[in-house]
């Protein structure tokens, strides 16, 4: 029997397995998930949140890498066109790119031809998605692509090491969204561009449960708390934000 895309919206996570909490992961050293415990409040879990508070927001639940088989449906293009996404990212060929919460590399292996005198870094906790990701790269020929094991708290990156940081509905299911924050701020180089993908929470009829949508206010509110300003949203997707920060 075919299950429907609405189905699965409404029954999975809509983000890539980004880097939350889940049950099997990389999580670093105490010290370093612990770094900026007065950022955050602790409350009953909400419905698919994980009852942990940032900036008024609860964090939500994470997919994990049993649902990688969504991320990679046939229909994502159509439904969320992430052509247009690409478009909006203006890349230039030598960028380096990370893409954070990689998953299996869905759009790590669309963004890899683009940048061919640069480099993808794909970004994931889990280790059973750097092993898809280290598969993929062999049956898609992408010797510019590298995975990399990050944490629940730090993505793994060297300062002033990326043009351009990509999470495509992963911020909000970050378990440690400063911390990895302030990691990536410091990936930057000049110039650099940190660029979220996120449901709109402004619109009711965008039908993802509503801790996995963003509204721009909290994701602007969010950025500025690690020195990251709004340049620019891009409103031409369906369903989601293109929130584009830089320093």
């Amino acid at each position: 029997m075919k299950i429907s895309a609405l189905f699965l919206l409404l029954t999975f996570s809509p983000a890539l397995t980004s880097c939350g909490q889940t049950t099997r992961q990389n999580p670093g050293s105490s010290r370093e998930a612990d770094t900026s415990k007065t950022a955050y409040q602790y409350r009953e879990a909400g419905y698919d949140g994980i009852g942990k508070v940032y900036m008024g927001r609860e964090i939500a639940q994470v997919m994990g890498h049993l649902g990688a088989a969504w991320l990679d449906r046939p229909e994502r293009e159509q439904e969320e066109r992430t052509d247009l996404l690409l478009d909006a990212l203006r890349l230039k060929q030598t960028d380096v790119v990370a893409d954070i919460g990689a998953g299996t590399g869905y759009f790590t292996f669309r963004i890899a031809p683009k940048v061919p005198r640069g480099k993808v870094l794909a970004i994931e906790i889990q280790q059973e998605m750097i092993d898809d990701l280290n598969r993929n790269k062999q049956t898609n020929k992408a010797p510019n692509v590298t995975p990399v094991l990050g944490t629940i708290s730090n993505p793994k990156l060297p300062a002033n090491s990326i043009d351009l940081a990509l999470m495509v509905d992963a911020y909000h299911e970050f378990s440690h969204p400063r911390e990895m924050m302030e990691h990536l701020v410091k990936a930057l180089k000049p110039g650099g561009r940190v660029v979220l993908v996120e449901y709109r929470a402004e619109d009711p009829n965008v039908m993802i449960k509503p801790s996995h949508k963003m509204t721009v206010a909290q994701a602007t509110k969010e950025m500025k708390a690690v020195g990251l300003e709004l340049k620019e949203v891009y409103k031409q997707l369906p369903q989601q934000h293109v929130m584009i920060f830089g320093r």
